[in-house]
């Protein structure tokens, strides 16, 4: 129900009196009514109520059984004692709860939020997998459908995208991410975002997005969910915090901190970061939310002493929100009138939440995203699943491809072997909001239907995913024998990756590896088909299978999409978002390696330098690694001057030219070396890329602008700076595949 507001009235009768108002005028307007609104909100109400405006609660008790959290939790909502609720989905549910929200005092309505991370109804591939396709028009139409879907279903929040950066596959979150390289989590961070909510809140196919973890959380110790993080400053400013900036910029409405420590303060309670940086000097308005219980946690970490002085040092960082601590609503109160905590402070985080509220207009209208008719028409949209197969398939990377075996031919006989052949809920990875696999394409049946009545379609499980039962070898290997090729299906299960799913080990896991060399002894070619949410170890299988395309977990549409690449419908274009390692003892590792005082010049002598003597330093996939069904050429390097100062521009570009024998798309890299600096820089940083669509013979110019931002970075102080110096400018395939090079000074 809205709200009388006669000064507001007011206010605007009297501006638009002066004349017709401007665009500009108009969204002053709406921004000087909404404050003022807020303003007089704020003035009715109670520490309690601007405490529960502050507090969020899980809802699953919401939608069961009677009980008496259930009882507890509605009381509280008709007294206005709650600001959000999570894990509430669905147009009935949302519509009664917010029912109950709109009973008390001051009927503010309800927040809904959601870990809408890759897909709601129809499921995306998971988030590192739609960083592989390096294409941020797909991965914003993702999630964009994703909005779409939640937002019908009366969800008005989504806790995504996450925008750590990951350099440790064995943290399970990697998942959930961009990969290792800030520049590429940056542009997709700025996608997601807009894929969310769109150009401006308050549309009913747009939720609000939450970046998050902030911050740092991707380079927790050993790569263990919930671990303490200990990093420099420079490398928090240069790699850990760009793509928290782009989503700053990209207009995300909230960001969600994080369950680590950052160099011995937890990050819920880091005032440098949520007030200094995000607040001060990113001027952010929007308001910044706990992770799970991460308040109540520095009690844990014995930060604090009790629950009440864990949400006395949150609130003083800049927490805004808390989300199932139980800590605000308990203390703050008491903890205003003892003069511990600035009511200022709690106005301003109350006001950042009721600006997002009346921003996505629940104040007009609370239940304008709880549509029946909206529900059912966009649930039933048949574009989403054109969109997760698209997605899909531009996500999959092809690693390696001998003596051509892909495509696959109209073979006569194919044997598709493996534990995840068939498998439906690991295809669509974790973090899924609707757990009906009846929905999920697998590889069989995408391949099946794709395949054609003149192709036989054999099949054995051969093994599961994990243990060490061989029972089903045998089997498998007649089957194989029977066949012209091999599609073998491995990787991890679903709950292998993701949240609390660190890995001390990634290699293959369970006897997949063995099952592949019983395979092997057929001497039929085998096809290498992995499914997983972070990059993986699988040494005997890079050595001796025929091709490898890595999936990751493709999500809703995945047999379908695999389907595609695998005969040749779709070109594979992807490239890896994250370096794969050979061994555990390379881990973490990125292509962004530093100089060293004693680097190795010649891998045949490595004698005391920096370098590896059991293995090689080399990993086994590099960054930005993925090979195609075609070929290209690079060509023709240009660059417009030699010489630039800090106020110019130059461009450098090359000639692309696809010389195979089929249409493609390459992702053409541009590096860049600083060769001298005040502080030691990277051999390699990504600076930009072009994803390029060419016909077969077909050649285009690729241009690129070096202006001053590409050439600077945080010196010790901290300062986002140029230094005068040369600059070695690299263009390629990959990281470790440059095929042009040309020196660039930047002069006073």
């Amino acid at each position: 129900m809205p709200f009388p507001f006669s000064k507001t009235l007011l206010l605007l009768t009297a501006l638009l009196a002066a004349g017709s108002p401007t665009r500009a005028q108009k969204k002053a307007l709406t921004t000087a009514a909404i404050e003022q609104r807020i303003t007089e909100l704020l003035a009715q109400m109670t520490l309690e109520e601007k405490a529960g405006q502050l507090t969020q609660y899980s809802g699953r008790e919401l939608t069961g059984p009677a009980s008496t959290r259930k009882t507890d939790l509605l009381n509280s909502i008709r007294q206005g004692h709650v600001g959000s609720m999570l894990n509430v989905k669905g147009v009935q549910d949302t519509r009664a709860i917010q029912a109950e929200a709109l009973k008390s005092r001051l009927h503010i309505p309800l927040l809904f939020g959601l870990d809408v991370i890759h897909g709601y109804q129809t499921v995306f591939p998971v988030p590192l997998a739609e960083a592989a396709s390096w294409d941020m028009a797909a991965i914003r139409e993702s999630a964009h459908v994703a909005a779409r879907e939640a937002a019908a279903s009366g969800i008005h929040w989504t806790f995504a995208p996450m925008v750590d950066v990951g350099r440790d596959p064995r943290w399970g979150r990697v998942m959930e991410g961009a990969g290792e390289d800030q520049y590429l989590g940056s542009q997709i961070a700025r996608a997601r975002v807009l894929g969310f909510q769109g150009e401006k809140l308050g549309g009913t196919d747009a939720v609000m997005a939450c970046a998050k973890h902030f911050a740092a959380y991707g380079a927790a110790i050993a790569g263990r969910d919930y671990n303490a993080v200990d990093l420099s400053p420079q490398q928090l400013w240069e790699v850990y915090l760009p793509p928290f900036k782009a989503a700053v910029d990209a207009g995300a409405a909230t960001f969600m901190n994080s369950f680590n420590t950052l160099n011995g303060v937890p990050a819920t309670a880091s005032r440098y970061l949520q007030r200094d940086i995000l607040k001060g000097q990113w001027n952010y308005p929007g308001f910044v939310v706990s992770d799970w219980g991460s308040i109540r946690e520095m009690v844990s970490w014995g930060y604090a002493q009790n629950i009440g002085e864990a949400a006395q040092k949150a609130m003083a960082a800049g927490n805004d929100m808390d989300m199932e601590n139980d800590a605000y609503f308990d203390t703050l109160p008491k903890l205003v009138q003892e003069g511990k905590v600035d009511v200022a402070l709690v106005d301003d985080a109350v006001r950042r939440i009721l600006r997002k509220k009346f921003e996505l207009g629940l104040f007009d209208d609370p239940y304008k995203f709880s549509d029946a008719k909206r529900e059912k028409k966009v649930f039933s949209d048949p574009q989403h699943r054109v969109a997760a197969r698209d997605v899909a398939r531009k996500s999959m990377v092809l690693l390696k491809n001998e003596r051509s075996v892909l495509p696959l031919a109209a073979q006569r006989k194919i044997a598709l072997i493996g534990p995840l052949a068939k498998s439906k809920r690991d295809l669509a990875g974790g973090w899924t909001v609707i757990a009906d696999t009846t929905q999920i394409v697998s590889a069989f049946e995408g391949i099946s239907q794709r395949a054609g009545k003149q192709t036989q379609l054999l099949y054995a499980k051969g093994c599961a995913a994990t243990g060490d039962s061989r029972a089903g070898f045998a089997q498998a290997v007649e089957t194989a024998r029977q066949a012209d090729v091999i599609v073998l299906c491995v990787g991890e299960t679903w709950d292998m990756s993701g949240e609390a799913k660190s890995r001390a080990d990634i290699s293959l896991p369970g006897v997949q590896e063995e099952l592949f060399q019983a395979l092997k002894a057929t001497g039929k070619p085998i096809v290498a088909v992995l499914f997983a949410g972070r990059p993986l170890i699988f040494n005997t299988l890079a050595d001796q299978a025929d091709a490898i395309l890595y999936a990751w977990f493709p999500g809703s549409e995945g047999g379908r999409a695999l389907a595609d690449v695998l005969f040749g419908d779709y070109n594979p274009a992807g490239k890896l978002p994250s370096t794969f390692p050979r061994l555990m003892g390379q881990v973490p590792i990125s292509y962004q390696q530093y100089s060293t005082g004693r680097p190795v010049v010649d891998p045949q002598n490595i004698r005391y330098r920096s370098a590896y003597i059991d293995a090689p330093n080399t990993p086994r996939y590099a960054f930005g690694h993925g090979l195609s069904y075609t070929t290209f050429k690079y060509s023709n390097l240009q660059i417009s001057q030699p010489r630039m100062t800090a106020a110019e521009t130059v461009q450098v570009s090359c000639t692309l030219t696809n010389t195979g024998s089929r249409a493609g798309e390459e992702v053409v890299q541009l590096y860049l070396r600083d060769k001298v600096a005040s502080v030691v820089r990277p051999l390699k940083e990504l600076k930009d890329f072009r994803k390029i669509s060419l016909k077969p013979g077909e050649s285009q110019t690729v241009s690129f602008t070096i202006s001053r931002d590409k050439l600077a970075f945080y010196n010790n102080d901290l300062q986002w700076t140029t230094e005068p110096g040369d600059f070695r400018l690299l263009l390629g395939s990959a990281s470790d595949d440059i095929r042009l090079e040309t020196d660039l000074t930047l002069i006073n």
